[in-house]
């Protein structure tokens, strides 16, 4: 079941779960496992993987709000052609779940746009750039190496993106207190729809 070098393959197995006996006897013995074409929308039962570096979750059901495990010895992730959408959302569950993450590939998921699913090279840069920002452990992201150029424009990009944020927001409470007659500060009534900054 498990080879010599602690690789698993349960590919093209129609799973929703991680068989029991597999994580009951063999969690600890996997480094790679590959869970590729299967139905996967969940993933805490890998919490027992805790040699675990690289998982392949290629064609699965897996969404921007899957839950992960704290799995700090993942190094590889492939998580493509999946239903991931909301690409801020995952990319934050990778972060913390995954710290020393160094080889990602999220091709083919909505969230990621490129050439293959009718995203713009705008929209393929914008994409780069947010989640080589966000991952800075990161080395290589769909299969393109990340050089330092690359980094330092993503960086430079986002720190400027959060300043403006900032500057923003600030220039908005300074004008609701000056409109306020008693000169203190309304409370900010929030829409439906209406995204809050936690400073």
């Amino acid at each position: 079941m498990v080879d010599k070098q602690g690789r698993l393959s349960l590919a093209y197995q129609n799973l929703s779960e991680i068989p029991a006996n597999v994580q009951k006897h063999h969690a600890s013995q996997i480094y790679q496992l590959d869970l590729s074409h299967n139905k996967f929308s969940d993933l805490r039962s890998l919490e027992d993987f805790t040699n675990l570096h690289t998982l392949i979750l290629d064609n699965n059901e897996l969404t921007s709000h899957v839950s992960f495990p704290h799995l700090p010895s993942i190094s590889t992730l492939w998580l493509n052609r999946n239903k991931i959408s909301n690409l801020s959302v995952i990319v934050e569950k990778l972060r913390t779940r995954f710290p020393k993450l160094k080889y990602l590939s999220l091709m083919n998921n909505p969230g990621a746009p490129s050439f293959f699913n009718g995203g713009t090279y705008q929209q393929y840069m914008d994409y780069r750039h947010y989640v080589i920002s966000q991952l800075p452990s990161l080395e290589t992201l769909d299969d393109q190496f990340i050089n330092m150029e690359e980094r330092l424009e993503a960086v430079r990009i986002y720190k400027q993106m959060v300043s403006k944020k900032k500057t923003i927001k600030t220039a908005k409470k300074k004008r609701r207190k000056k409109s306020s007659p008693t000169g203190d500060e309304e409370p900010e009534v929030l829409q439906v729809g209406d995204t809050v900054d936690i400073e």
